[in-house]
């Protein structure tokens, strides 16, 4: 499955080239990458041995071809490297939205997994939601994806929408939250600094014994609400009507409506 072309080394190619050394699932002579602005995460894997920025030519040597730009432009690249490829690269796409079938044509018939992963990648920690209807393409998309965390198979690819909003975006879900929570503490009386620490430090613990239990959710937010204490008060206006649950519900579907206009 080496050489791995990269198309695009941003923030998430970044992470996954990151995991990748750090685990010692590839070396750095197992890629190649395509990055016109290299970022901290390509030029660490040059200085493992990746070739950076190679010729048209060498990537014929490419037996797996990750497609890692931005939706906006996977066409773009897909015009710029199909005609190079060999006949048995198979492309994994992680542009969120574009669909299999696209990816295929543009890429003159090759076979495509997608995978929509997280950025936790980058230390061993992410989740990955894979698709592909060629068995050869779903393995190759789990060996990429095993060695970086949890990997889902999805059995539909029209789920791959609904994977976006809940996984692939959700970290910034989180991060608007923590976001928030320090700026209460602090509007609560708080120094910055201390509410930075508790919120973080609360939630990552949180976080930490959510994995570690294996309990609902449901059960560890009842273990620590006592009936008529701080936390039902808290939870009172978090779980009301047109409170979290309807907002997520309503983040989720504006994510899915944005993945289908990304691929339409």
């Amino acid at each position: 499955m080496t050489p791995i072309l990269m198309l695009g080394a941003g923030r998430m190619g970044g992470a996954m080239i990151e995991g990748w050394l750090a685990a010692g699932a590839f070396a750095g002579s197992d890629l190649m990458i395509r990055d016109p602005n290299p970022g901290p995460s390509a030029l660490a894997a040059e200085q493992a041995g990746a070739i950076l920025n190679p010729p048209d030519a060498d990537l014929a040597r490419a037996k797996t071809v990750v497609l890692g730009v931005k939706p906006q432009i996977w066409r773009e690249a897909a015009a710029e490297t199909a005609a190079w490829l060999g006949s048995g690269a198979v492309i994994v796409s992680i542009a969120a939205g574009v669909k299999s079938a696209d990816i295929a044509k543009a890429f003159g018939g090759r076979c495509v997994a997608r995978v929509m992963p997280t950025t936790a990648a980058a230390i061993g920690q992410g989740t990955a939601s894979v698709y592909a209807d060629d068995p050869a393409a779903l393995a190759r998309a789990h060996a990429l994806f095993e060695p970086l965390g949890t990997v889902v198979s999805l059995t539909d690819e029209a789920l791959m929408h609904a994977a976006t909003a809940v996984s692939g975006s959700a970290p910034a879900y989180l991060y608007a939250f923590i976001e928030t929570l320090e700026a209460a503490g602090t509007a609560a009386g708080l120094s910055a600094k201390d509410a930075q620490r508790l919120a973080r430090s609360t939630l990552t613990g949180a976080a930490a014994l959510l994995a570690r239990s294996g309990e609902e959710p449901g059960e560890l937010r009842r273990q620590v609400t006592s009936p008529g204490g701080t936390t039902q008060a808290a939870l009172d206006v978090l779980l009301a009507s047109n409170g979290l649950p309807d907002l997520m519900r309503e983040a989720v579907v504006a994510a899915v409506r944005r993945s289908k206009e990304l691929g339409a």
